[in-house]
C-alpha cells in the first residue's frame, strides 16, 4: 500500500482507543452544556421549595462538577467507551432523582426526562435509551419514596423562564452535533470511496475507476462524435526484472511509469493501472495522430528510466493505440482494439507504438 493511501486508511480507521477518546470528548462537551443548563430549571424549583443548603451543593456538583469527573473517569479509563456508558446511565439516574426531588413539578421534569432521553438515543438508540429510562424511574422512584412520594404538578411562570434556556439550546446543541458527525461521515465515506479507486502500488486509478471513465466518454462519443483514445501500454521485460532483481524492485519499475504517465498527460485525461504490469490510458478529444505523439513521448521518457533498486535494469513499454469509432458497442470493444496494437507492437520487435484507426 502506497504511503499515501495508508496514511489516509489511517486517518479514517483509527485504532478503537482513540476512537473512543474522540467519543468522550464529545459526551463531555454535550454533558457539560446540558447539565449546566439543566441546573436552572431545577433551581427554579428548589427556590420556591426553599430547599436545604445542601441540597443546592448537591446540584451544584451535579451540574458544574459530575461532567468534569466524569471526563476524566472514562479517559482514565482502560476501557473509555465502557465508562462512558455507565456515566450516561449515572446522568439518567441523576436525572431521575432530581425529577422526585421537584416534586414532579410538570415542566421542569418532563423537559430534564425528554432530554436526558434525546441524548441517549443519538448516543445508541432506542434500546440505550429503554436502559437508561429504567435507571432514571427506579432512582426517581428510590428518591421520592424517601422524601413521601410528594407531589406538585403546578409550574409557574418563573419555572417555564428558568427552563427555556435549556429548551432552546439543548437541542440546537444536539442538532449541530448530529449535523457535523453526519457531514464528517459524508466526508469519510466519500474519501474511503477515492480510496477503493486508487491502485496500491502506483497511485494511480485503478481498472474499475478507468472502465467507468472510459464507459462515460464512449457514451460522449457516441453523442457528439468528439475523438478519443484508448491507450493500453505493456511493460517489456518486467517479468525478467522481477525474476532478477526482486518484488520491491519490481514496484519500484511500476511507480516510476505511474510517474511518467502523470507527468505526461492533461488533467482532461485517464491513466490508470490496468493490472500486473500493464498501464492505460483515456485520452478525451484526442485523435490517433495526436496519440502517437503522446505515446512516443512516453515510450522515449520510459526508455530513459534508471532504478536505484535495480541497477543495470532497462524498461521499455509497447503502446496500443485505438480511437473510438461508431462501431464499438461498449468499453470491453475499445480495449480489445487497443490491446490488438499493442500486440503487434510487441511482436513488431517492443519498444514501440501501434495504432488502430478509427473506422
Amino acid at each position: 500500500m502506497s504511503g499515501t493511501k495508508a496514511a489516509l486508511v489511517e486517518e479514517l480507521a483509527p485504532d478503537s482507543l482513540a476512537r473512543d477518546l474522540r467519543f468522550v470528548r464529545r459526551i463531555h462537551r454535550m454533558r457539560t452544556l446540558g447539565l449546566g443548563l439543566g441546573v436552572l430549571p431545577i433551581a427554579s424549583v428548589l427556590y420556591q421549595q426553599h430547599a436545604p443548603l445542601w441540597v443546592w451543593a448537591v446540584l451544584f456538583l451535579n451540574g458544574y462538577v459530575w461532567p468534569h469527573a466524569a471526563y476524566l473517569l472514562s479517559r482514565r479509563s482502560r476501557q473509555p467507551s465502557r465508562t462512558e456508558f455507565r456515566n450516561l446511565m449515572a446522568d439518567s439516574a441523576l436525572g431521575g432523582m432530581w425529577i422526585a426531588a421537584m416534586q414532579f413539578n410538570v415542566l421542569p421534569s418532563a423537559l430534564l426526562a425528554v432530554m436526558l432521553s434525546v441524548d441517549k438515543i443519538g448516543v445508541a438508540g432506542w434500546r440505550f435509551m429503554a436502559r437508561t429510562a429504567t435507571a432514571q424511574v427506579l432512582a426517581c422512584a428510590a428518591v421520592s419514596a424517601v422524601l413521601g412520594f410528594p407531589v406538585e404538578l403546578h409550574s409557574t411562570m418563573f419555572n417555564i423562564y428558568a427552563s427555556l434556556p435549556f429548551l432552546f439550546a439543548y437541542p440546537m446543541a444536539i442538532s449541530t452535533a448530529a449535523f457535523e458527525l453526519g457531514r464528517k461521515v459524508i466526508r469519510q465515506n466519500q474519501q474511503l470511496e477515492h480510496l477503493n479507486r486508487i491502485d496500491d502500488i502506483t497511485g494511480l486509478y485503478n481498472r474499475r475507476h478507468w472502465e467507468e471513465a472510459t464507459e462515460r466518454e464512449l457514451a460522449r462519443f457516441m453523442r457528439t462524435r468528439r475523438p478519443a483514445v484508448v491507450m493500453m501500454i505493456d511493460l517489456d521485460g518486467f517479468k525478467q526484472i522481477n525474476d532478477r532483481y526482486g518484488h520491491i524492485a519490481g514496484d519500484t519499475v511500476l511507480r516510476s511509469v505511474a510517474d511518467v504517465l502523470k507527468e505526461s498527460v492533461r488533467e482532461i485525461d485517464t491513466p490508470a493501472r490496468y493490472g500486473g504490469d500493464e498501464f492505460c490510458v483515456l485520452l478525451a478529444e484526442t485523435n490517433a495522430q495526436g496519440a502517437r505523439e503522446l505515446a512516443e513521448r512516453l515510450r522515449a521518457l520510459v526508455e530513459g528510466m534508471a532504478f536505484e533498486q535495480a541497477p543495470g535494469a532497462h524498461c521499455t513499454i509497447s503502446i496500443g493505440i485505438a480511437e473510438a469509432n461508431r462501431l464499438l458497442v461498449s468499453v470491453e470493444d475499445w480495449v480489445d482494439l487497443a490491446d490488438t496494437a499493442m500486440y503487434r507492437a510487441k511482436n513488431s520487435g517492443r519498444n514501440r507504438a501501434e495504432i488502430i484507426r478509427a473506422l
